[in-house]
Formats: structure tokens, C-alpha cells, sequence
């Protein structure tokens, strides 16, 4: 008897999270983990006190599956006083377990077999098996080096009858790219012709240095074909609360609402109620978040420079992509995987962020969501072992 698959073909077309992999490894060996972006140091104690007193005071039952209704209120108006957009809280807003799983039950909410995503290279890693998931065919459109602009020849050629949706993630992972107000709006203009849906991960919206963020939604007549995924993780500093939330037109809110129940049923009670307090922080608690991460780029970027890496100074979010082939003649896991065990530092190769692997052979990504003397201590350690790097 011929014994049938046990995995899917759907599972076998993409590999485990390296970044995720990476962090193992970099427990493993004692490293400084510059590999997945999660802080070194503790959100705001306000923060911590809002989740400590939500539990003491009762919310550790199942919420609205869709959201509490104060966050989803929270979240309405957060976007109305920053972005003066109008958010119904009740027919437009979802919160799942983080914005990975918003952009997961989006898509499930979307996409049918058949249908074409498309998606910027280099991108975050979770797009691609996504839209596979879906039994979508992703379309990766390259952005061009080395400021990872968007070629909108190329864009355009990635249009047909089949496109579905198109995923946008500003301000951009791994490359920091913030794309600018006429790089959206020739996006929107070729969604609107061709009925094309944006499913836009905004997760480090306030994490900005060179250019504000725009969000998709605020563009003439996109706010009823874009869908907007955010979350408290980059904002809060809580990667490990998992909350996240989608803003949607109602008739795909319903769609979410329905993927979401049936893959998590809902996010953690008490760390939503949690996070409706912390979305009513002052301005200045977010100008000083986006003032401390600039800090922290200005000294990795001129860091690494000085250690022989090629680099563009991310504008946004708290990743840098360097090129390694003036550091070693290695490609970028080898190099990833030697400097983990050999250097105590913990990278992201380059060629998770590309459908063709090559083309990040030359590539790997730090963040610098550390402390300064996290910081300080990876930059020594790299100094050390770049002398000893192989041939």
C-alpha cells in the first residue's frame, strides 16, 4: 500500500521562521540576539500596572471575540486624533493575537485559491506562507537598492486579473524604507484599476526618523479597499502580549471577525484592557519613542560602518539590512551561523527576505531594539570577531 503524504503541500513550500531560529541559537550559544526584534528592557511601568490591575480586577474570561470594547474605542480613537480617520469600533475593528495573526486571518478572510499576492522583496518573512496558506500564488516585486524604493514599471507588470491583494508594510522590515506619499498613491492608483485590495502591516507606525508615516487608508478613496493591521508589540515594547488589531470596511471586518474566531477565538483578556490605556498615552511619550530608537540607529548605523559593513540608514522601524562582502567572502548563513557561535552575536541572514535566496547572499539584518550597553557590547564583540573571520 502507498502510504499517503502526512504533511501538506501547502507546509512543504516554505521553511520554519529562521528568525525565530535564529534565537534559538542564539540562546544556545550565550549570544547578544540583535536577530529577532524584541527589546532588552521593560515597557512602561504605567503599562505593566494597567495589565496587573485588569487581572486583579477581573477580566481573565474570554473577551468580545472580536476585541474588548474599550480597546476597539481606543483604537477608533487613536486613529481619528492622529490620522483624522473616522473607525466605527464596532463594524470595523479586530483584535487578534497580534498584527502577525491579523494579516494571517485577512488574508483567510480575502483570498481564495487561485488568486495572486502581492508582495515587496525583500519583505518580512510571514507574507509568502501567508498567501501559500491561502492557496494564493505570491508575486514579489523587488525594491530597488540601495534605497529600497519602489519601481513602479515593475509594480505594474506584477498586475493582472488575478491579483487579489497587495501587502504593504511601512515603515518597512527588514529594510527601514518609509515609503513616501507618491510611492502610495501610484500603489492606489493601480489597485483602483485593477479592483486590488492593500493589506497594509503598520506595526512600526511610530517608530519614524526621516519621513512620516502616511497610512494607505488616508489616501482619496482608499479607505474602503485598504486594510490597516497594527498592534501594541513595537509601540509598547510587550512582543510577548499579542495584541494586535485590523481596521477594516465593514463587509471585511465581518470576514476577519470570522477567520480570527476560528483560528485563536481572541486575544488575552486582560492585556487588551491593558492596552486601551496605554493607547492613551500622551504625544510625548511617543515623540520620545521615535527620539530613543533614533539614537539607538545613529550608533549602530556609524558602528557598522566603521566595521567594513555596507549600509542605507533605515528611516523608520529598528532594523538595518547590511552587506557583508567587504566584512567576508562567506554568504549570509554561513556568516550568520559562524558569528552566532564564533562572535556572540545573533543576525538575520539576508536571504530569508527573498523569494529567490540568492539574492540575499550578500545580506544579513540587525536590529537595534537593545539597550545602549546591549548596544555597546554586540559592536565589541563584532570588533573582535571580524579580525578572526574566515576567509
Amino acid at each position: 500500500m502507498v502510504r499517503k503524504p502526512r504533511v501538506s503541500r501547502k507546509v512543504q513550500q516554505f521553511t520554519e521562521s529562521v528568525i525565530r531560529e535564529m534565537t534559538r541559537l542564539a540562546q544556545q550559544y550565550d549570544a547578544i540576539n540583535l536577530a529577532q526584534g524584541f527589546p532588552d528592557f521593560e515597557p512602561p511601568e504605567s503599562i505593566k500596572e494597567a495589565a496587573c490591575r485588569a487581572i486583579r480586577d477581573g477580566y481573565n474570561q474570554y473577551s468580545v471575540t472580536w476585541g474588548s470594547p474599550r480597546l476597539r474605542q481606543a483604537i477608533a480613537d487613536r486613529y481619528r486624533q492622529v490620522y483624522g480617520l473616522e473607525v466605527d469600533p464596532d463594524r470595523q475593528v479586530v483584535v487578534a493575537c497580534g498584527a502577525t495573526e491579523c494579516m494571517m486571518a485577512a488574508m483567510l478572510a480575502v483570498v481564495d485559491p487561485g488568486d495572486e499576492v502581492i508582495v515587496f522583496e525583500p519583505f518580512y518573512e510571514n507574507y509568502g506562507p501567508d498567501g501559500i496558506l491561502c492557496g494564493a500564488t505570491p508575486r514579489y516585486v523587488p525594491l530597488v537598492e540601495s534605497d529600497w524604493r519602489i519601481d513602479r514599471d515593475a509594480l505594474r507588470r506584477a498586475f493582472s486579473s488575478k491579483t487579489k491583494v497587495l501587502v504593504l508594510n511601512t515603515p518597512n522590515n527588514p529594510t527601514g524604507r518609509v515609503f513616501r506619499q507618491e510611492e502610495l498613491e501610484a500603489i492606489a492608483e493601480l489597485c483602483v484599476e485593477w479592483d486590488v485590495l492593500v493589506l497594509t502591516d503598520e506595526i512600526y507606525e511610530y517608530i519614524t526618523y526621516d519621513a512620516p508615516h502616511v497610512p494607505m487608508a488616508t489616501l482619496p478613496g482608499m479607505a474602503d479597499r485598504t486594510v490597516t493591521i497594527s498592534g501594541a508589540s513595537k509601540t509598547y515594547s510587550v512582543t510577548g502580549w499579542r495584541v494586535g488589531w485590523a481596521i477594516a470596511p465593514p463587509d471585511i471586518a465581518d470576514g476577519i471577525k470570522k477567520a480570527h474566531d476560528f483560528l485563536t477565538v481572541g486575544a488575552p483578556h486582560p492585556l487588551q484592557e491593558a492596552i486601551a490605556e496605554a493607547l492613551r498615552l500622551p504625544a510625548t511619550y511617543y515623540q520620545d519613542l521615535a527620539a530613543m530608537y533614533r539614537r539607538k540607529r545613529d550608533r549602530m548605523v556609524a558602528g557598522l560602518r566603521e566595521l567594513g559593513f555596507r549600509l542605507t540608514a533605515p528611516e523608520g522601524a529598528y532594523y538595518i539590512m547590511a552587506d557583508i562582502r567587504d566584512v567576508t567572502a562567506m554568504d549570509d548563513v554561513t556568516f550568520a551561523r559562524w558569528l552566532v557561535q564564533y562572535g556572540g552575536v545573533a543576525v538575520v541572514p539576508g536571504s530569508s527576505f527573498y523569494a529567490d535566496p540568492a539574492r540575499g547572499r550578500t545580506k544579513v539584518r540587525f536590529n537595534f531594539c537593545k539597550q545602549d550597553a546591549t548596544l555597546e557590547e554586540a559592536l565589541r564583540r563584532l570588533r573582535e570577531s571580524l579580525r578572526q573571520v574566515p576567509s
